[in-house]
């Protein structure tokens, strides 16, 4: 006979709502929760369990008198406005997954007498943004126009990506939770988040995003590593949030990216956005935000260009990033240089192998397999 659970209805009601779905909705795809909330039937340990993973809710939270407090650790910020507490369950869920992932590689690292990242909190939220820049580039040993001599966007963004990564910052591009196709994350919600700290900053790019506009996310990701202050962002039109940290962090990435002297001496010779656009490798739109910035267009100009521009995007988008090698994706989604690390754990008996699979998502076979092809 089938064992039968009491769960606390109120944190079932709690639960789904908490999952973004409306209790007549999920009623229709999961009938059986009605029984239980109008008590004429008591779930299953086996039914209960099956509703705790269509929730994505651990199943003893099921059982609790309250629901957890579940806030976020720095600010999420929305394109003018100030920061915000409240994300979506995916996107939470992805933020408690990478921060669980940094405090076990910072207890690694601090363990095995590793160094702390000198350039991170190495200049306050009032700096002068060019120094900033300056020494972004000084410790990346890119030059002032780097990007031009790359072939393409996917080129530049490949190249940009790895002397983060070599400085020493853990970068994940992904656009669902973990290994989940089922649970995406929107670029409207999220471009990017970052969290810092002196031995492991990680930070996450939504994959879903142009590679073009990935390379701004990730400048602006990086000037919050600077400045040593964590934070999310959607930046919907490229608009800066209401926050000062915000509005140095994109003066930062677009002084990186867009050196004002070299955009204007091109500017002085050809006005075209796209064409410019190549020029720095960077997203047309972010071209044009550059523009409107130092006053060669205006916000007319701008939006305009901006409203057609997504049009496009929207018509010529296709699915062909979709699928692949399942072990390639994972050197994005997962971080060759965390892999590594979690191997090596391994390898000195620092980490049972049940950790390593629950910190890389990849179990037995596949977790084996990964670290042969990749390490």
């Amino acid at each position: 006979m089938a064992t039968e659970v009491n769960p606390n209805l109120d944190m079932l009601t709690w639960a789904i709502a908490r999952a973004g779905y409306e209790l007549r909705d999920f009623a229709s795809a999961f009938p059986k929760v009605v029984d239980w909330l109008e008590k004429r039937k008591k779930p299953t340990l086996k039914q209960l369990e099956e509703f705790s993973h269509k929730v994505h809710l651990p199943f003893g939270y099921l059982f609790l008198e309250n629901p957890p407090v579940e806030s976020l650790s720095f600010p999420f910020f929305r394109a003018g406005k100030s920061q915000n507490s409240s994300v979506s369950l995916n996107l939470y869920d992805t933020i408690q997954l990478m921060q669980r992932r940094q405090d076990w590689l910072v207890d690694y690292l601090i363990d095995n007498e590793f160094k702390e990242l000198d350039f991170v909190s190495s200049f306050e939220s009032n700096s002068n943004f060019h120094e900033i820049v300056s020494d972004m580039r000084r410790v990346l040993n890119l030059s002032d126009d780097w990007a031009a001599s790359q072939k393409n966007w996917t080129v530049a963004l490949g190249h940009l990506s790895r002397v983060v990564e070599d400085a020493g910052v853990i970068i994940v591009f992904n656009s669902v939770v973990e290994n989940s196709n089922k649970r995406s994350i929107a670029v409207d919600e999220c471009r990017g988040f970052v969290l810092v700290n002196k031995y492991a900053p990680f930070m996450f790019i939504n994959a879903a995003d142009g590679k073009a506009a990935q390379m701004f996310t990730i400048a602006h990701e990086l000037a919050h590593i600077w400045i040593g202050k964590s934070a999310g962002f959607e930046n919907d039109k490229l608009l800066p949030a209401n926050d000062p940290v915000e509005l140095l962090c994109d003066q930062v990435a677009a002084e990186f990216l867009v050196p004002k002297n070299i955009f204007l001496d091109l500017w002085a010779k050809n006005q075209n956005i796209s064409s410019l656009a190549q020029h720095f490798k960077i997203s047309p739109i972010v071209l044009a935000r550059r523009a409107l910035d130092l006053h060669k267009i205006n916000k007319t100009e701008f939006f305009s260009f901006y409203n057609n521009y997504i049009a496009e995007v929207k018509l010529k988008k296709d699915n062909s990033s979709s699928g692949g090698d399942f072990y390639a994706t994972q050197n994005k989604r997962l971080n060759v240089r965390f892999a590594a690390h979690v191997n090596q754990a391994v390898k000195e008996k620092q980490l049972l192998y049940r950790d390593a699979y629950k910190l890389t998502g990849l179990k037995g076979d596949t977790y084996e397999t990964y670290i042969n092809k990749n390490l």
